[in-house]
């Protein structure tokens, strides 16, 4: 088997070009800078391998990937030799890449998002999925257009009208993925970005939407302009939304639970456990306020369905607030999920998105010796972390904790969730096979104590 999965960063920007012939393939070429997980004179070392990607693997890298870019690639090696202009052979080396996922803080694909994400995380080895972030499913053509209603509706019965449109879509997204895991568990994180970035921008669109609701084009632009906000990785989204917009949490319930009652029926030897995750709750009010949503509707969906259908309903960790209160939280959380993405930023109060720009000063006068959104800051995240564990354990002695970010498929990172006493880490499919390995080499560690 010829398989390689490497993560690093891009020393240089992709080399591009496109095949001479009729086929006219794009081929990039790049040079990858792998971290050794030793040092050598007391300093960091890595490796330097080519890697070389074709047609569309190429053509996402000339659009997405650039210079200082975090990436996970999994392909295959390949050797050759050609005969230079002085008649030397040289021979080479390089990896061809099949495929290529983010593994920076400017997208955390820490996750399954979809059918094919999941059936790629078992083909490496994973044992579930730690969180499937159910809006990138309504970024579909076929769906876009129902939830932009239901942001531009005036009426709770507009919006559920517009959601009630989405919701079968929605169950055979869920369905498709408990399928795709074979009865192992799925964690499914509700609705959580801000509608800002749902709604159209281009002129066409907004005429369309404009059309479909009755209203003008003028009436829609200022919903859109409405929508705006200062600071919006700070503002309404999260379970502020379902606080808002209670029939969106509905919505999402009745999909979850139907998916999972028809799935179960057809494997009834497969252990299908819905795992709902309320993301952004910093007060236990709102985990209770949302909550009462999801267990209303889905006890109403099992006892129609005469189904025996277990569910669990937990929350994220991404709120200093929230790990601060972990014991209150926990009273009405099945289990928690550190999203350290957020927690890291909302501890450090730099965005993740713009920490980029200045961070290297960091690393170059020692203030940092690595990027926090990239390997966990056990001194401050993780002592929130592990204040939230020792809060949350005696008041709930059944929770169950696990973390989904950026960190997850981090070596170090994962081995302390280990030694504080997680039980899993989440992260993206081409992450698992190291994020496995680092929690093997933590367990034998630990055991050799």
């Amino acid at each position: 088997m010829n398989k390689t999965i490497l993560m690093g960063r891009l020393t240089r920007d992709p080399e591009i070009r496109t095949a001479a012939g009729e086929s006219g393939t794009v081929i990039a070429r790049f040079t990858l800078a792998v971290n050794r997980r030793f040092r050598r004179d007391g300093e960091a070392s890595a490796d330097f391998i080519n890697c070389v990607a074709f047609g569309k693997t190429a053509e996402f890298i000339e659009k997405y990937i650039n210079k200082g870019r975090q990436i996970c690639v999994s392909g295959r090696i390949q050797t050759g030799s050609y005969t230079n202009r002085d008649g030397q052979k040289i021979y080479t080396t390089e990896v061809v890449v099949e495929e290529v996922d983010f593994a920076d803080s400017r997208r955390s694909d820490d996750t399954a998002d979809t059918p094919a994400d999941a059936k790629k995380a078992r083909e490496l080895g994973a044992e579930g999925i730690g969180l499937c972030r159910t809006e990138h499913m309504f970024f579909e053509a076929d769906r876009i257009a129902a939830f932009r209603e239901m942001i531009c509706s005036d009426t709770v019965e507009e919006r559920e009208a517009a959601l009630a449109k989405i919701e079968p879509m929605q169950q055979g997204d869920f369905e498709a993925l408990y399928e795709a895991l074979e009865g192992n568990p799925v964690t499914i994180r509700f609705l959580d970005p801000p509608l800002h970035e749902f709604v159209p921008t281009e002129e066409a669109d907004i005429e369309a939407l404009a059309k479909a609701q009755g209203k003008s084009v003028e009436t829609i632009k200022n919903i859109i302009a409405s929508l705006h906000e200062f600071n919006p990785m700070m503002g309404h989204r999260g379970c502020r939304l379902a606080v808002t917009y209670p029939e969106i949490a509905k919505m999402q319930t009745e999909a979850v639970i139907k998916a999972a009652i028809n799935v179960k029926a057809k494997h009834p030897d497969w252990t299908i456990v819905p795992e709902i995750m309320i993301p952004l709750v910093g007060e236990d009010k709102e985990l209770k306020f949302v909550k009462n949503i999801v267990v209303k509707t889905a006890d109403e969906i099992i006892a129609a369905a005469g189904s025996d259908l277990k569910y669990e309903v937990g929350t994220m960790i991404e709120i200093p607030r929230a790990a601060l209160t972990a014991d209150d939280i926990a009273k009405d959380a099945d289990f928690f999920c550190f999203g350290t993405n957020d927690l890291t930023q909302m501890t450090f109060g730099f965005s993740r998105d713009d920490a980029g720009k200045f961070l290297n000063a960091y690393y170059d006068t020692k203030i940092f010796e690595n990027d926090p959104f990239a390997k966990l800051d056990q001194v401050g995240v993780g002592k929130l972390m592990k204040m939230a564990i020792q809060l949350g354990k005696p008041v709930n002695p059944k929770l169950h904790i696990g973390i989904c970010g950026e960190h997850g498929g981090d070596p170090t990172s994962v081995e302390f969730c280990h030694e504080i006493g997680l039980d899993y880490v989440s992260c993206s499919p081409f992450r698992v096979p190291i994020a496995r390995l680092a929690a093997a080499q933590a367990a034998i560690k630990e055991a050799q104590k």
